[in-house]
Protein backbone atom coordinates (compact mmCIF):
# COMPACT_ATOMS: atom_id res chain seq x y z
CA UNK A 1 0.00 0.00 0.00
CA UNK A 2 1.43 3.38 -0.94
CA UNK A 3 -1.20 6.05 -0.85
CA UNK A 4 -0.49 9.72 -0.22
CA UNK A 5 -2.73 12.17 1.60
CA UNK A 6 -2.05 15.87 1.23
CA UNK A 7 -4.00 18.77 2.50
CA UNK A 8 -4.13 21.77 4.80
CA UNK A 9 -6.06 24.94 5.13
CA UNK A 10 -7.92 26.21 2.11
CA UNK A 11 -5.12 27.85 0.04
CA UNK A 12 -7.25 30.85 -0.70
CA UNK A 13 -8.11 31.32 2.95
CA UNK A 14 -11.76 30.57 2.23
CA UNK A 15 -14.06 27.95 3.60
CA UNK A 16 -17.35 27.98 5.36
CA UNK A 17 -16.31 31.23 7.01
CA UNK A 18 -14.59 32.68 3.93
CA UNK A 19 -16.50 35.94 4.20
CA UNK A 20 -15.33 36.42 7.78
CA UNK A 21 -11.71 35.82 6.73
CA UNK A 22 -11.96 38.44 3.98
CA UNK A 23 -13.58 40.94 6.38
CA UNK A 24 -10.82 40.34 8.94
CA UNK A 25 -8.07 40.95 6.37
CA UNK A 26 -9.82 44.10 5.19
CA UNK A 27 -9.97 45.42 8.76
CA UNK A 28 -6.30 44.62 9.35
CA UNK A 29 -5.38 46.49 6.16
CA UNK A 30 -7.52 49.45 7.22
CA UNK A 31 -5.77 49.64 10.59
CA UNK A 32 -2.34 49.44 8.92
CA UNK A 33 -3.22 52.26 6.53
CA UNK A 34 -4.23 54.55 9.41
CA UNK A 35 -1.09 53.62 11.34
CA UNK A 36 1.04 54.32 8.26
CA UNK A 37 -0.46 57.80 7.92
CA UNK A 38 0.22 58.49 11.61
CA UNK A 39 3.81 57.27 11.30
CA UNK A 40 4.46 59.43 8.24
CA UNK A 41 3.27 62.52 10.13
CA UNK A 42 5.59 61.64 13.03
CA UNK A 43 8.53 61.13 10.66
CA UNK A 44 7.96 64.53 9.01
CA UNK A 45 7.82 66.23 12.41
CA UNK A 46 11.01 64.56 13.63
CA UNK A 47 12.88 65.29 10.40
CA UNK A 48 11.89 68.94 10.65
CA UNK A 49 13.14 69.13 14.23
CA UNK A 50 16.33 67.22 13.43
CA UNK A 51 17.24 69.37 10.43
CA UNK A 52 16.28 72.59 12.21
CA UNK A 53 18.38 71.81 15.30
CA UNK A 54 21.16 69.77 13.74
CA UNK A 55 20.55 67.02 16.32
CA UNK A 56 21.97 63.65 15.27
CA UNK A 57 19.88 61.91 17.94
CA UNK A 58 16.63 63.40 16.61
CA UNK A 59 17.53 62.43 13.03
CA UNK A 60 18.26 58.91 14.30
CA UNK A 61 14.88 58.86 16.01
CA UNK A 62 13.29 59.91 12.71
CA UNK A 63 15.06 57.01 11.00
CA UNK A 64 13.76 54.65 13.68
CA UNK A 65 10.25 55.95 13.04
CA UNK A 66 10.90 55.40 9.34
CA UNK A 67 11.34 51.72 10.10
CA UNK A 68 7.85 51.77 11.64
CA UNK A 69 6.48 53.09 8.36
CA UNK A 70 8.38 50.47 6.36
CA UNK A 71 7.00 47.80 8.68
CA UNK A 72 3.50 49.08 7.91
CA UNK A 73 4.16 48.73 4.19
CA UNK A 74 5.56 45.24 4.75
CA UNK A 75 2.47 44.40 6.78
CA UNK A 76 0.15 45.64 4.04
CA UNK A 77 2.09 43.62 1.49
CA UNK A 78 2.02 40.54 3.72
CA UNK A 79 -1.73 40.72 4.28
CA UNK A 80 -2.31 41.15 0.55
CA UNK A 81 -0.02 38.28 -0.42
CA UNK A 82 -1.52 36.06 2.26
CA UNK A 83 -4.77 36.13 0.30
CA UNK A 84 -3.07 34.75 -2.82
CA UNK A 85 -3.37 30.98 -3.16
CA UNK A 86 -0.42 28.79 -4.21
CA UNK A 87 0.08 28.63 -7.97
CA UNK A 88 2.22 26.76 -10.49
CA UNK A 89 5.23 29.00 -9.86
CA UNK A 90 4.76 29.18 -6.08
CA UNK A 91 3.33 25.80 -5.00
CA UNK A 92 4.18 26.54 -1.34
CA UNK A 93 2.45 29.92 -1.39
CA UNK A 94 3.84 33.45 -1.25
CA UNK A 95 4.88 33.74 2.39
CA UNK A 96 8.58 34.27 1.65
CA UNK A 97 7.86 37.56 -0.07
CA UNK A 98 7.04 38.93 3.36
CA UNK A 99 10.26 37.44 4.71
CA UNK A 100 12.31 39.01 1.92
CA UNK A 101 10.70 42.39 2.57
CA UNK A 102 11.57 42.12 6.27
CA UNK A 103 15.14 41.21 5.31
CA UNK A 104 15.29 44.39 3.21
CA UNK A 105 14.19 46.37 6.29
CA UNK A 106 17.16 44.90 8.19
CA UNK A 107 19.50 46.05 5.42
CA UNK A 108 18.05 49.56 5.65
CA UNK A 109 18.55 49.52 9.41
CA UNK A 110 22.21 48.57 9.08
CA UNK A 111 22.87 51.55 6.79
CA UNK A 112 21.03 53.88 9.17
CA UNK A 113 22.96 52.54 12.13
CA UNK A 114 26.31 53.07 10.37
CA UNK A 115 25.46 56.65 9.37
CA UNK A 116 24.38 57.48 12.93
CA UNK A 117 27.53 56.07 14.47
CA UNK A 118 29.74 57.83 11.95
CA UNK A 119 28.10 61.20 12.60
CA UNK A 120 28.04 60.80 16.39
CA UNK A 121 31.66 59.64 16.70
CA UNK A 122 32.77 62.38 14.32
CA UNK A 123 31.08 65.01 16.46
CA UNK A 124 32.57 63.63 19.68
CA UNK A 125 36.09 63.55 18.18
CA UNK A 126 35.97 66.93 16.46
CA UNK A 127 33.89 68.63 19.14
CA UNK A 128 31.44 69.98 16.58
CA UNK A 129 28.71 72.51 17.23
CA UNK A 130 26.02 71.14 19.55
CA UNK A 131 22.42 71.21 18.32
CA UNK A 132 20.34 74.34 18.72
CA UNK A 133 17.49 73.72 21.14
CA UNK A 134 14.24 75.69 20.97
CA UNK A 135 11.06 75.29 23.05
CA UNK A 136 9.02 74.31 19.98
CA UNK A 137 11.17 71.21 19.59
CA UNK A 138 10.02 69.84 22.93
CA UNK A 139 6.40 70.51 21.97
CA UNK A 140 6.71 68.75 18.60
CA UNK A 141 8.56 65.72 19.98
CA UNK A 142 6.12 65.53 22.88
CA UNK A 143 3.26 65.53 20.38
CA UNK A 144 4.99 62.76 18.41
CA UNK A 145 5.22 60.68 21.58
CA UNK A 146 1.51 61.12 22.23
CA UNK A 147 0.70 60.03 18.67
CA UNK A 148 2.92 56.95 18.99
CA UNK A 149 1.37 56.03 22.34
CA UNK A 150 -2.10 56.26 20.81
CA UNK A 151 -1.00 54.19 17.80
CA UNK A 152 0.60 51.49 19.96
CA UNK A 153 -2.48 51.26 22.16
CA UNK A 154 -4.89 51.09 19.23
CA UNK A 155 -2.79 48.48 17.41
CA UNK A 156 -2.58 46.31 20.52
CA UNK A 157 -6.35 46.48 20.95
CA UNK A 158 -7.04 45.59 17.31
CA UNK A 159 -4.35 42.88 17.37
CA UNK A 160 -6.31 41.12 20.12
CA UNK A 161 -9.65 41.79 18.46
CA UNK A 162 -8.56 40.53 15.02
CA UNK A 163 -6.00 37.97 16.26
CA UNK A 164 -3.37 39.59 14.02
CA UNK A 165 0.33 38.80 14.44
CA UNK A 166 1.23 41.65 12.06
CA UNK A 167 -0.53 44.25 14.19
CA UNK A 168 0.85 42.80 17.42
CA UNK A 169 4.46 42.94 16.18
CA UNK A 170 4.05 46.47 14.82
CA UNK A 171 2.50 47.63 18.10
CA UNK A 172 5.57 46.41 19.99
CA UNK A 173 7.88 48.25 17.59
CA UNK A 174 5.87 51.47 17.93
CA UNK A 175 6.01 51.18 21.73
CA UNK A 176 9.82 50.92 21.48
CA UNK A 177 9.79 54.08 19.35
CA UNK A 178 8.08 55.90 22.24
CA UNK A 179 10.98 55.00 24.52
CA UNK A 180 13.54 56.19 21.96
CA UNK A 181 11.75 59.53 21.58
CA UNK A 182 11.62 59.93 25.36
CA UNK A 183 15.38 59.35 25.53
CA UNK A 184 15.96 61.90 22.76
CA UNK A 185 13.88 64.44 24.65
CA UNK A 186 16.01 63.82 27.71
CA UNK A 187 19.15 64.37 25.62
CA UNK A 188 17.85 67.69 24.33
CA UNK A 189 17.20 68.75 27.91
CA UNK A 190 20.83 67.96 28.74
CA UNK A 191 22.02 69.92 25.70
CA UNK A 192 19.87 72.85 26.78
CA UNK A 193 21.58 72.67 30.20
CA UNK A 194 24.98 72.98 28.55
CA UNK A 195 26.00 69.33 28.01
CA UNK A 196 26.61 69.57 24.26
CA UNK A 197 28.09 66.06 23.97
CA UNK A 198 24.83 64.53 25.23
CA UNK A 199 23.33 64.61 21.73
CA UNK A 200 26.16 62.60 20.17
CA UNK A 201 26.23 60.12 23.05
CA UNK A 202 22.47 59.65 22.81
CA UNK A 203 22.77 59.16 19.04
CA UNK A 204 25.09 56.22 19.72
CA UNK A 205 22.49 54.77 22.11
CA UNK A 206 19.76 55.21 19.46
CA UNK A 207 22.04 53.46 16.96
CA UNK A 208 22.27 50.59 19.44
CA UNK A 209 18.46 50.35 19.60
CA UNK A 210 18.26 50.34 15.80
CA UNK A 211 20.97 47.66 15.58
CA UNK A 212 19.04 45.53 18.09
CA UNK A 213 15.89 45.86 15.96
CA UNK A 214 17.85 44.75 12.91
CA UNK A 215 19.29 41.73 14.70
CA UNK A 216 15.81 40.69 15.85
CA UNK A 217 14.56 40.89 12.26
CA UNK A 218 17.49 38.78 11.03
CA UNK A 219 16.83 36.18 13.73
CA UNK A 220 13.29 35.78 12.38
CA UNK A 221 14.02 35.95 8.64
CA UNK A 222 17.23 33.98 8.07
CA UNK A 223 15.88 30.65 9.44
CA UNK A 224 12.88 30.95 7.10
CA UNK A 225 15.00 31.85 4.07
CA UNK A 226 17.35 28.87 4.60
CA UNK A 227 14.45 26.50 5.32
CA UNK A 228 15.36 25.77 8.91
CA UNK A 229 12.97 23.29 10.52
CA UNK A 230 9.81 24.90 11.81
CA UNK A 231 9.39 22.42 14.65
CA UNK A 232 11.34 19.58 16.27
CA UNK A 233 10.76 16.30 14.44
CA UNK A 234 10.15 14.47 17.72
CA UNK A 235 7.16 16.66 18.56
CA UNK A 236 5.64 16.00 15.15
CA UNK A 237 6.29 12.27 15.53
CA UNK A 238 4.63 12.25 18.96
CA UNK A 239 1.42 13.77 17.59
CA UNK A 240 1.45 11.36 14.64
CA UNK A 241 1.96 8.12 16.59
CA UNK A 242 -0.78 9.08 19.05
CA UNK A 243 -3.24 8.87 16.15
CA UNK A 244 -5.17 5.57 16.13
CA UNK A 245 -3.86 3.29 13.40
CA UNK A 246 -0.37 4.82 13.22
CA UNK A 247 2.38 2.41 14.28
CA UNK A 248 5.36 4.63 13.52
CA UNK A 249 6.33 7.90 11.81
CA UNK A 250 9.51 8.66 9.89
CA UNK A 251 11.10 10.97 7.29
CA UNK A 252 9.73 13.98 9.16
CA UNK A 253 10.44 17.40 7.69
CA UNK A 254 9.09 20.90 8.32
CA UNK A 255 9.81 24.39 7.05
CA UNK A 256 8.47 27.93 6.99
CA UNK A 257 7.32 30.52 9.51
CA UNK A 258 5.54 29.19 12.56
CA UNK A 259 2.37 31.04 11.51
CA UNK A 260 2.49 29.49 8.00
CA UNK A 261 4.58 26.34 8.26
CA UNK A 262 4.57 23.17 6.17
CA UNK A 263 5.22 19.61 7.29
CA UNK A 264 5.82 16.34 5.47
CA UNK A 265 6.13 12.90 7.01
CA UNK A 266 5.63 9.19 6.38
CA UNK A 267 3.38 7.13 8.64
CA UNK A 268 3.55 3.36 8.90
CA UNK A 269 0.30 1.43 9.33
CA UNK A 270 -0.76 -2.20 9.54
CA UNK A 271 -0.30 -3.86 6.10
CA UNK A 272 -3.85 -5.14 6.43
CA UNK A 273 -5.28 -1.62 6.19
CA UNK A 274 -7.07 -0.84 2.96
CA UNK A 275 -6.21 2.12 0.78
CA UNK A 276 -9.33 3.89 2.01
CA UNK A 277 -8.65 3.29 5.70
CA UNK A 278 -5.00 4.27 5.25
CA UNK A 279 -6.11 7.51 3.65
CA UNK A 280 -8.50 8.19 6.53
CA UNK A 281 -5.69 7.64 9.06
CA UNK A 282 -3.48 10.05 7.13
CA UNK A 283 -6.28 12.62 7.10
CA UNK A 284 -6.56 12.35 10.88
CA UNK A 285 -2.79 12.84 11.32
CA UNK A 286 -2.98 15.86 9.07
CA UNK A 287 -5.92 17.29 11.03
CA UNK A 288 -4.19 16.82 14.39
CA UNK A 289 -0.97 18.47 13.23
CA UNK A 290 -2.93 21.45 11.93
CA UNK A 291 -5.13 21.86 15.01
CA UNK A 292 -2.70 20.98 17.81
CA UNK A 293 0.62 22.11 16.35
CA UNK A 294 -0.46 24.89 14.01
CA UNK A 295 0.82 23.84 10.58
CA UNK A 296 -0.78 25.47 7.56
CA UNK A 297 -0.33 22.45 5.33
CA UNK A 298 0.65 18.86 5.98
CA UNK A 299 1.55 16.11 3.49
CA UNK A 300 1.32 12.56 4.85
CA UNK A 301 2.72 9.55 3.00
CA UNK A 302 1.36 6.16 4.02
CA UNK A 303 3.45 3.00 3.99
CA UNK A 304 2.86 -0.51 5.41
CA UNK A 305 4.80 -1.22 8.58
CA UNK A 306 7.66 -3.69 8.22
CA UNK A 307 7.01 -7.10 9.86
CA UNK A 308 8.85 -7.84 13.10
CA UNK A 309 11.38 -10.68 13.66
CA UNK A 310 8.64 -13.24 14.25
CA UNK A 311 6.60 -12.14 11.29
CA UNK A 312 4.54 -9.84 13.48
CA UNK A 313 3.82 -6.28 12.57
Amino acid sequence: MACVAAGGVDPGGLGDDGGAVITRRARVRRVLWWVLLANVSVIVAKLWIGLRSGSIAVLGDAAHSGVDAINNVVGLLAVRLAAAPPDDQHPYGHGKFETLAAFAVAAFLSITCFELLEGAIGRLVSGGTPPRVEPIMFAVLGGAMIVNLAVAGAESRYARLLDSEVLEADARHTAADVLVTAAVLGGLVLVHLGLGAADAILAILVAGVIAYSGVQILRRTIPVLVDERALEAERIRTVAVQTPGVLEASQIRSRGRRSAAFAELTIHVDPGESVVSGHEIADEVEKRLEEHVGFSRVVVHVEPAAPGPGGEV
